[in-house]
C-alpha cells in the first residue's frame, strides 16, 4: 500500500508540473546584505519558525541536491537550504551529497573520476531512484540562482574551506551564503577571513559551546545544530544558546522524517518547534511548513 501511494504521488508530481506549477510564485528569503543575514537568525522570544531544507528537498520527482527541488520548496514556503559541494576530476564544484554517482544519478562510481563535462551528461533520480530530467548543478549555478530567492548553507565535504571562502568572495555572496562548521577551529578559519561571515556550527555539548568561546568566535555569527534528537537533555543546551541569541536547530532527516505516516511526521515536527527549538533542518520541508500552520505554544 505504501509503495503504491508513493507511486501515485510521484505521478501527480508529473502532472502538476506538466499544467502550470512550475509557474507559481516563489516565497522568497531576500537577504540584502551580511548584516541583514546575521540579524536574520539572532534569537528572540518573537521569532517565528525557520525551516531548512536538507539538500534541498527528497521527495517523488524532485532530486536533492538540484535547482527544481530548491523551487519546488520555495514555491510552498520560505526556507533556506542545506547542500553539498563536492569536486569532479577537473576540480568544478557541484552538488552532490555522496562520493559516488550511484545512488543520486544514473552514473556510477567516484565522482572525483569523472570531469564536468562528462558530469553534464548524467540525470539525477529521485529518492526512490526513478530518472528524472534534471542535471547535476554547479555550486555557482546555484549561488546565482539564490540570490534573492533564498539562503544557501554549504556543508562540509571534500571542498577546502580556502575554495569555499574564496567562491563566496568571488560572487558577492556573503549576504546569502553561510557555512557548516563542526568544530571552533573550522569557525575560526572562516570568521579570520570575514568577520560577517554567517555559520551553521554544531554546538550539541557545553565542551563544544565554552570551545567556540575560547576561540574568541561571536556567536552573533552562528546558528547552532544541536542534533537529530528532540529530547529532554536538549534543554540546556537550549537555554544555554538562547541566552546568548542563537537560533538552535535540529534535523529531522535522520529520525522524524521517516516517521510512516504524514500525521506522525507532523506531531514531531510541532513538537520540536513547541519543545524550543528555532530552526527544523528537514528532507520534507514543504510537510513541515504544512504541519506548523497549526499554532504553536511552546513548552
Amino acid at each position: 500500500m505504501i509503495r503504491f501511494k508513493n507511486i501515485m504521488l510521484w505521478a501527480g508530481l508529473q502532472l502538476m508540473a506538466l499544467y502550470g506549477f512550475s509557474q507559481m510564485p516563489l516565497h522568497r528569503l531576500n537577504m540584502k546584505s551580511p548584516q541583514q543575514l546575521l540579524a536574520f537568525f539572532k534569537h528572540s522570544q518573537n521569532n517565528a519558525p525557520v525551516i531548512s531544507g536538507h539538500r534541498g528537498c527528497d521527495m517523488a520527482g524532485y532530486p536533492e541536491n538540484s535547482i527544481e527541488a530548491f523551487e519546488y520548496v520555495l514555491r510552498h514556503t520560505p526556507a533556506f537550504f542545506e547542500i553539498d559541494p563536492r569536486m569532479t576530476k577537473d576540480s568544478v564544484i557541484v552538488l552532490m551529497h555522496d562520493a559516488t554517482l550511484d545512488r543520486t544519478t544514473n552514473g556510477t562510481g567516484k565522482l572525483s573520476d569523472y570531469t564536468w563535462a562528462e558530469v553534464q551528461q548524467l540525470q539525477l533520480k529521485d529518492r526512490f531512484g526513478k530518472l528524472t530530467p534534471y542535471r547535476v548543478p554547479t555550486l555557482a549555478q546555484v549561488i546565482e540562482w539564490g540570490r534573492g530567492k533564498t539562503i544557501l548553507n554549504l556543508d562540509r565535504k571534500d571542498v577546502p574551506p580556502e575554495i569555499t571562502d574564496r567562491i563566496i568572495k568571488e560572487h558577492k555572496a556573503g549576504s546569502f551564503v553561510m557555512v557548516t562548521v563542526h568544530n571552533a577551529e573550522q569557525a575560526r578559519f572562516y570568521f579570520n577571513r570575514d568577520p560577517n561571515r554567517m555559520m551553521s556550527a554544531f554546538v550539541k555539548t557545553e565542551k563544544a559551546l565554552k570551545e567556540y568561546e575560547a576561540a574568541g568566535i561571536p556567536w552573533k555569527n552562528m546558528i547552532a545544530y544541536i542534533g537529530s534528537e528532540n529530547k529532554p537533555e536538549n534543554k540546556v543546551m537550549l537555554e544555554l544558546l538562547h541566552q546568548r541569541k542563537v537560533k538552535c536547530m535540529i534535523s529531522a532527516a535522520p529520525v522524524y522524517d521517516k516517521l510512516i505516516t504524514i500525521e506522525e511526521r507532523a506531531e514531531a515536527y510541532r513538537d520540536i518547534f513547541r519543545s524550543g527549538a528555532d530552526i527544523l533542518e528537514s528532507d520534507l520541508p514543504v510537510e513541515v511548513a504544512q504541519a506548523i500552520k497549526i499554532p504553536l505554544k511552546k513548552k
